[in-house]
């Protein structure tokens, strides 16, 4: 698979120099890079490198001096990092699964494949359920009853979809996703230890325990469009009413989304992260890498949590928060500041202690 550099300018949007006629078939470092490969020397930092593998061509920033650099060609974006995303899509091979129906595969009389809809060895599609043209289904995947899967869509290797999940187009689910596993919801028959440690925040609670009784998830998932699940990715079904997932939503890999929760449009979720059960997200809200979300709270739009943070209550829109439990994220770094310094005013206080005590005694 090669492209000229031309072509591969038109087709990502922008600006080539040099010899254009060229034709590559990959990309990589600049140190690792060989003739047939573009080497990826995106800031001025990187550019040393070149010279240390055989390329001749590299996509650099704007108003690169390419030709100092020794290349032949080179692509100039404007913004290298976005310019990557189209050129990476360019490139990228996939991962090999083959057109058509496995022959181990196990499709439901009842389900409803369109058109150029590829099934990988030992995948179900279950009874009722549809999938959408141009979709791949990895081998070893799960559809289940009444499930609806959009156009355009990859399902990676294991993944599994519940009943009742309705999926929009191009919906990328990585290696062991879960959609639509019942929520992990559970009562006791009178008011259990954790709903008096929670209304009270008291410092003991009764040592008396009770069983835990099941509430089941009778609601699906619904999930828009252009979303992407990582590895180990688990959304539960909601209880009464279906958990959502608005359009563009990117989950790294081993985010869990709980039962009735709701997430606004283009969302980011980061590695390791959680939302408690009947929480909701606006638009545009990105939780870094293992913050988590208390239950029954409200997220407004734009808010940004980072890594580490614990919402335990309502962040209103465009507000950036940081700590456990969450605050200003200016704030928190106040609050760190001051606890790097407490061992210090403490050692400068026991030192003033013992100065009045002597001082004290001597009079």
């Amino acid at each position: 698979m090669g492209f000229s550099v031309q072509d591969i300018a038109n087709s990502i949007g922008v600006e080539a120099v040099g010899d254009t006629t060229i034709v590559v078939e990959g990309v990589t470092e600049p140190a690792l890079a060989n003739a047939q490969q573009i080497a990826l020397a995106m800031d001025p930092k990187y550019a040393g490198d070149i010279s240390n593998g055989s390329a001749r061509v590299a996509m650099l920033w704007q108003d690169a001096n390419w030709q100092e650099l020794g290349l032949e060609a080179a692509l100039l974006p404007t913004r290298p990092r976005f310019a990557l995303s189209g050129l990476s899509k360019l490139m990228d091979r996939g991962q090999g699964f083959q057109s058509g129906i496995h022959p181990t595969a196990i499709i439901d009389e009842t389900a409803i494949l369109a058109d150029n809809v590829s099934v990988g060895a030992l995948s179900i599609v279950g009874a009722g359920a549809s999938i959408g043209a141009n979709t791949v289904i990895g081998p070893q995947v799960y559809i289940g009853m009444n499930s609806r899967i959009g156009d355009e869509c990859l399902l990676r290797e294991g993944t599994k979809i519940g009943a009742d999940v309705h999926i929009g187009d191009r919906f990328i689910a990585q290696q062991n996703v879960s959609v639509g596993g019942d929520g992990f919801s559970f009562v006791t028959p009178e008011t259990s230890a954790v709903e008096e440690a929670r209304g009270s925040l008291g410092g003991s609670v009764s040592a008396e325990g009770q069983a835990w009784a099941r509430i089941h998830s009778l609601a699906g998932v619904e999930i828009g469009n252009d979303v992407e699940l990582g590895s180990g990715t688990c959304v539960d079904r909601g209880t009464v009413k279906p958990t959502r997932i608005g359009n563009g939503v990117k989950a790294d890999s081993l985010v869990q989304v709980g039962h009735n929760v709701t997430i606004g449009n283009h969302c980011l979720l980061c590695a390791q992260a959680g939302v408690a059960g009947s929480t909701i997200l606006g638009d545009f809200v990105v939780l870094g890498g293992q913050s988590g979300v208390a239950d029954n709270v409200t997220v407004g739009n734009g808010v940004i949590a980072g890594g580490g943070t614990k919402i335990l209550s309502n962040v209103p829109a465009g507000r950036a928060v940081l700590g456990y439990p969450a605050v200003k994220m200016d704030s928190q770094v106040e609050i760190y500041k001051a606890l790097r310094r407490l061992p210090r005013l403490m050692r400068d206080f026991d030192a003033l202690k013992k100065s009045v005590f002597n001082g004290s005694k001597t009079k």
